[in-house]
């Protein structure tokens, strides 16, 4: 029994603090967070009258102002060589919007304030990606962003349950609910400022003075842009987690439990990122990324036919199966094929392609819902990541680690 474990320990405590601050830096800001967005899609529609094409559109356009964000904070840290400011400031931008959420009168304000959240997640994104593959030594890489993520997503399903808890306390009241949001934000902005500490630049590391011309894209090389694109026609089958609420609420699960959706897919989520990226820093990468990308292609058919909610549960269990065994991964997969001086420039490109994906996604997914009805949607997901899954079959060879000593 011992020896079954022992290793697995060892290899958490080898992992540097540093990331494990910045892994419960995203947990408090995930716990904030989502309390409200477990909350919003339900609000936005039953309190607000939005139509689901409306949650589409605010969801997708939040996270593609994320994603093109992230690709000037990520060059930009690879300019400055600094990965802590840019973090620092994108999380204390998403902590100050988190009031607008419960004084908003309208649904403009909705959107307005998703929108500067998403702003500030763009500025910490790919800083703080670059910074956690800084930190991590290349033979813990996979269990660094895999540790990172899972704490990140324990916070995930920590703030839904908070929301559900009080929602049941405070008498549905959303607004309240969206009040106390605002703590772990502020406590996570404290926590960045004294606890990560950035390692020095290495010496002999090449300047970046201009990390978006087209000479330096170019050195990110033919394996990271193969990452890249691959990750773009996956995300496109992996709409916005508010349809797997939207689902379940339309199969009778009652408002106040509807946050479980998140608490379920996300509890499943942390407790497999870390072993899928531990795991990946052992055998090929992408074999497990091809493995989770078919969970998703069942968990989409799963999702599309069932008829009550313990066939969307069993959707919602394998949605969360599939963010573990990818997520993590693809960072990693980043990591490995860019250059360590653009690292930044190389993660904001990733998230660039990923959330303009994901904005298209959810328009698509929105719209098929309005038009045709959910299994329209969650069809055409498994047929988009049934074609990612061909792609990655078609190049993997071509995916491989720049330098696995590289620092």
């Amino acid at each position: 029994m011992a020896s079954s474990i022992n290793p697995r320990r060892s290899r958490l405590r080898a992992i540097p603090t540093g990331v494990w601050a910045l892994g419960f830096v995203s947990l408090l800001m995930d716990t904030s967070s989502e309390m409200i967005h477990a909350l919003l899609p339900v609000y936005l529609v039953t309190a607000m009258g939005a139509s689901m094409l409306t949650v589409g559109v605010i969801e997708g356009v939040a996270e593609a102002t994320a994603a093109i964000t992230k690709i000037f904070s990520g060059a930009l840290s690879d300019r400055l060589g600094k990965r802590k400011l840019l973090a620092a400031l994108g999380y204390g931008l998403a902590a100050i919007t988190k009031p607008v959420f419960p004084l908003a009168p309208t649904v403009e304000w909705i959107f307005a304030a998703r929108f500067v959240d998403r702003i500030g997640k763009g500025l910490r994104g790919a800083p703080r990606d670059a910074l956690v593959a800084d930190i991590s030594p290349p033979d813990l890489r996979g269990a660094s962003f895999g540790l990172r993520q899972a704490l990140d997503t324990v916070g995930a399903f920590l703030g839904p349950l908070v929301a559900i808890v009080l929602m049941w306390l405070l008498h549905d009241s959303f607004k309240q609910v969206f009040w106390v949001a605002v703590a772990p934000a502020l406590l996570c902005v404290a926590l960045i400022i004294v606890a990560v500490h950035e390692p020095a630049r290495p010496q002999n590391l090449r300047e970046v003075k201009s990390p978006l011309s087209a000479a330096e894209l170019a050195r990110l090389g033919p394996a990271c842009w193969w990452v890249i694109a691959i990750s773009g026609v996956f995300t496109l089958s992996r709409f916005s987690e508010a349809f797997l609420i939207l689902r379940a609420a339309g199969l009778g699960l009652p408002l106040a439990l509807t946050p479980a959706v998140l608490i379920i897919m996300n509890a499943v989520y942390a407790l497999a990122a870390y072993p899928a990226g531990s795991l990946s820093d052992r055998m090929d990468r992408n074999t497990i990324l091809a493995a989770g990308i078919v969970v998703l292609i069942i968990a989409d058919i799963v999702l599309a036919l069932t008829s009550g909610l313990i066939g969307a549960g069993l959707g919602i269990v394998l949605w969360g199966v599939h963010m573990a065994l990818t997520q993590g991964l693809l960072s990693a997969l980043v990591a490995d094929t860019a250059p360590a001086e653009l690292r930044g420039t190389a993660f904001g490109m990733f998230n660039l392609v990923g959330g303009l994906a994901l904005l298209a996604a959810s328009l698509i997914a929105g719209g098929l819902w309005d038009v045709i009805g959910p299994d329209a949607t969650f069809g055409a997901g498994a047929a988009l990541a049934a074609l990612a899954l061909a792609g990655l079959m078609a190049v993997r060879g071509r995916i491989t680690a720049r330098d696995t000593g590289q620092p």
